[in-house]
């Protein structure tokens, strides 16, 4: 696979918008969806919801549902998702640098 098939690739799965900012704000740590959404000023709950299931079906997020009333339900980064911190800082010092 050449470079540009590879960039391809990793922009199908975290290309959008929305996705690079969930990613982000799990590199902090585990959050509930309505984190999500509050940290994610302006994001739908559809939305919030289609990024994180495209995200555990990549293999990117991990979503663990606890058996209680109200059901509560936590996303964490796998150990795949977890390899794009790199990524996701580099994009954070570079928009720090850009005019």
């Amino acid at each position: 696979m050449d470079g540009r098939q590879c960039v391809t690739k990793t922009l199908k799965i975290i290309g959008s918008k929305w996705t690079v900012l969930i990613l982000h704000e799990l590199c902090e740590g585990t959050k509930r969806f309505g984190e999500l959404q509050l940290a994610l000023v302006g994001i739908s709950p559809k939305t919030l919801s289609q990024r994180l299931k495209e995200l555990e079906k990549a293999g990117i997020v991990k979503k663990t549902v606890y058996p209680v009333v109200p059901l509560r339900v936590e996303y964490a980064l796998t150990e795949k998702g977890k390899s794009l911190r790199e990524i996701i800082n580099k994009m954070v010092e570079w928009g720090a640098r850009a005019k």
